[in-house]
């Protein structure tokens, strides 16, 4: 593994012994890639080659914060570089499955912003081209490297919380609009924390939008995942809101924890409250329901850049082959839920089932 942690102590191994760094071009400099381009320049691992964009005036501004760093506006130019070994895509979703693949034919290894695609059916063929060209193709799913995430997920995995009965999850903000919608643009960050932390296949989504300023745009959503062994998942997720939100909530048999990643000083608190019955009664009436009111812990999570340790999984992954964290397949997973909940947003709430999607993930893996 690339990242250990040790409690709530999250490091990166050390840089790749004896390996040059690998030639890097980044392609969309809108909202996301100008952290991209700062942390690759950053990043041992990787060497900054070139950025590419349609926009001059995008391209005008990574020249003026990076001076002397190439820019292009072909993408054909990034592609026939044999400098560059590794493609980083920050462009609109609708974009992605075109440009991956042709990164992917052309050899690159490629490491794409949420979602991976807009369909189950372009997410599998770009996994498919990934296996046939032998590179790695990672989705952004840049909160799964949160080293308060990564607690929380230890916190599930080794029984401290119990079986997880349902979480809850809230990320709101007065923000940026896309014309893809809320749901597209938001809840991938939740979809992929959710997958990290519980291993249990989504069986079910239930969606509902609200379009205020355009008809065919959901500015807000509420979405409800269930999962294969009982656990629940109810996602709110806005551009619509006074305040920035960033808030989720598990509940489980033995305690319950909050991660705020708002709250950058404790962004983890483990609260031992719940309630607990009796030994099973004979009738209704015996039933014997006590409240649990424990203690509240608060521990220490160290800082770091989720982004930069998100590259690092990268780097490692190309050149040891080693699968990483944040893989193709939980990418997949992730298009699968959101084209799911777009269905059910149709359908006003109706749910719809995912069998196929939990077979179809492992397929992809055990392919």
């Amino acid at each position: 593994m690339l990242l250990v942690a040790a409690g709530s102590q999250t490091t990166v191994a050390s840089p790749l012994a004896d390996t040059p760094p690998i030639g890097t071009a980044v392609v969309g400099y809108g909202y996301w890639g100008p952290n991209l381009v700062r942390n690759v320049i950053e990043r041992p691992e990787l060497e900054m080659r070139v950025m590419c964009d349609t926009d001059p005036v995008r391209r005008h501004a990574c020249e003026r914060r990076h001076p002397g760093l190439a820019t292009v506006t072909e993408f054909d130019r990034v592609l026939d570089d044999p400098s560059i070994d590794a493609v980083l895509v920050a462009t609109a979703p609708r974009t992605h499955h075109a440009l991956v693949r042709r990164a992917l034919l052309a050899g690159k290894h490629v490491l794409v912003e949420k979602p991976m695609a807009r369909t189950t059916a372009e997410a599998r063929d770009l996994i498919t081209a990934a296996r046939n060209a032998g590179r790695v193709l990672m989705p952004g799913h840049t909160f799964i490297y949160s080293p308060a995430v990564r607690l929380v997920g230890e916190l599930i995995r080794d029984g401290v919380v119990g079986d997880v009965y349902f979480v809850t999850s809230s990320r709101m903000n007065l923000g940026k609009y896309q014309n893809d919608g809320v749901l597209c643009d938001l809840a991938p960050h939740d979809l992929s924390i959710l997958f990290s932390w519980l291993d249990q296949c989504p069986v079910r989504v239930s969606a509902s939008g609200c379009s205020v300023y355009r008809s065919d745009v959901a500015e807000t959503a509420f979405m409800t995942v269930g999962f294969a062994e009982g656990a629940t998942a109810n996602i709110q997720v806005s551009w619509l809101a006074p305040r920035k939100v960033r808030q989720m909530v598990v509940v489980g048999s033995r305690r319950m924890v909050v991660y705020d990643d708002t709250a950058s000083d404790e962004p983890v608190r483990i609260y031992d409250r719940g309630m607990d019955f009796g030994p099973p009664p004979a009738n209704f009436g015996e039933y014997q329901l006590t409240y649990r009111t424990g203690e509240v812990v608060i521990p220490r999570v160290e800082p770091a850049e989720p982004l930069s340790l998100e590259l690092a999984d990268f780097a490692h992954a190309i050149v040891t082959g080693a699968q990483p964290q944040s893989h193709a397949e939980l990418g997949l997973e992730v298009v699968g839920v959101l084209e799911a909940a777009e269905t059910s947003v149709a359908r006003h709430g109706a749910p719809v089932a995912l069998p196929h999607l939990a077979s179809a993930t492992r397929d992809a893996v055990a392919g």
